[in-house]
């Protein structure tokens, strides 16, 4: 089995460790990790490998998601890492299992992004569209298959993923969906007037229109930030991809239950 590593760049702790894996295992080093350590590395787009270790925490892995398809192992080198796995010194023994086939897969719903006919990276958490200034309102329409469901002003919207809708979506008010569902959440963030929390629909093509001219933001989970404006078409539906996850036994649920709900 092959393995590549990426790890967060800024945190030294990330990579001291990637140091020791390497110097003990064969693996490729993705380039801004690579260059950071003083080895020769290559781009996450062009890793040829069967799983890529990531070391950092939920925006790691959710960087690595967007440019690879490979299946993920999550060590933990932030503050909650809800999407990892393992805690740096389970490493070697985890290592070891993977080898032996001791593992599942965890497959998670992903959400494709097209802004004017061309296609953004896909989401694993969410898609977020929201005002790009502080404390002013936007207009939005939103249509499910050119059906209007929905037309309000608010500080952005939410279309999260069920793996996503433990995020963002969740602070804002959402509903939290078993993480092997396939359907997406909307969510308004701060809606003025009535509006509903929040709407559970189909994995189906939905349509986000800006309404007064003002310039929003485009934000893919968390990582990429495009501005927007009326000219701008947004359209969001399920990915064909799946987000990967190397598993040893938690479904999911289990860690919602310990993590949010008690």
């Amino acid at each position: 089995m092959k393995f590549g590593i990426v790890a967060n760049p800024e945190k030294e702790e990330c990579l001291k460790l990637v140091k020791k894996i390497y110097e003990r295992i064969d693996l490729v080093v993705e380039e801004r990790t690579a260059e950071r350590i003083g080895i020769k590395g290559i781009p996450l787009e062009e890793m040829d490998v069967d799983v890529i270790i990531t070391i950092g925490g939920d925006g790691t892995i959710l960087r690595t998601l967007q440019r690879s398809k490979c299946k993920i192992l999550g060590v933990n080198m932030g503050l909650l890492g809800f999407l990892t796995e393992i805690k740096p010194g389970e490493i070697w023994d985890t290592l070891e299992k993977i080898k032996r086939g001791e593992y599942f897969i965890d497959r998670r719903m992903k959400i494709k992004v097209l802004l004017n006919g061309k296609r953004l990276y896909d989401c694993t958490n969410e898609v977020v569209i929201h005002t790009a200034e502080i404390a002013k309102l936007r207009g939005y329409k939103v249509y499910f298959k050119d059906e209007l469901l929905e037309d309000l002003r608010a500080d952005g919207i939410i279309i999260a993923t069920p793996t996503g809708s433990t995020s963002y979506a969740l602070s804002a008010g959402g509903p939290i969906l078993h993480p092997h569902c396939e359907s997406i959440v909307i969510t308004p963030i701060a809606p003025f007037k009535k509006a509903p929390r929040s709407l559970v629909l189909p994995a189906e093509e939905i349509r986000i229109e800006l309404k007064d001219g003002k310039k929003n933001l485009l934000v893919l989970d968390g990582q990429e930030s495009i501005e927007i404006s009326d000219d701008d078409c947004v359209k969001i539906q399920k990915s064909e991809n799946y987000a990967e996850f190397i598993r040893f036994g938690d479904t999911g649920m289990s860690r919602i239950r310990e993590e949010i709900l008690q």
